[in-house]
């Protein structure tokens, strides 16, 4: 089974010039906790709502500032074609419990997370889950 079988295809995307406000606002309309952040068409950043509870509300910032400010540009990714355990592996190695999927052309298609492995029936989301818990 690979990725592409269980991710969530319906992706919000949050711009590096949107306000953190706007950023918080669109994870409580989609019911998320982490965005992708989109620029030109390629996926410059993730922001979650540590994110904006560490690197903005708790060192003052307004809520006006930009998601570039507070954003983790260094996006790690799955591609769509990957295995459901190479994604769970991909997951304990950077103790996160999601994902940004991307095609071949490296574009934003998904986003997968713990509970789309768990769902998916297969052992992966156990091995996933035991890497993320650690310290």
């Amino acid at each position: 089974m690979n990725v592409r079988e269980v991710m969530t295809p319906k992706v919000a995307l949050t711009s590096p010039e949107d306000s953190v406000q706007r950023a918080a606002e669109l994870m409580l309309d989609m019911d998320v906790g982490s965005l992708p952040v989109g620029e030109d068409d390629r996926l410059v950043g993730m922001v979650t709502d540590r994110d904006i509870a560490v690197r903005a509300v708790a060192q003052g910032k307004p809520p006006s500032c930009r998601v570039r400010e507070i954003m983790t540009p260094d996006v790690d990714y799955v591609y769509e074609d990957d295995s459901l355990e190479e994604a769970a592996r991909t997951m304990s190695e950077l103790q996160v419990r999601r994902l940004p999927v991307v095609n071949r052309d490296k574009r934003l298609v998904g986003i997968v997370a713990l509970g789309d492995l768990a769902l998916s029936k297969q052992d992966s989301a156990a091995d996933a889950l035991a890497g993320i818990s650690q310290p």
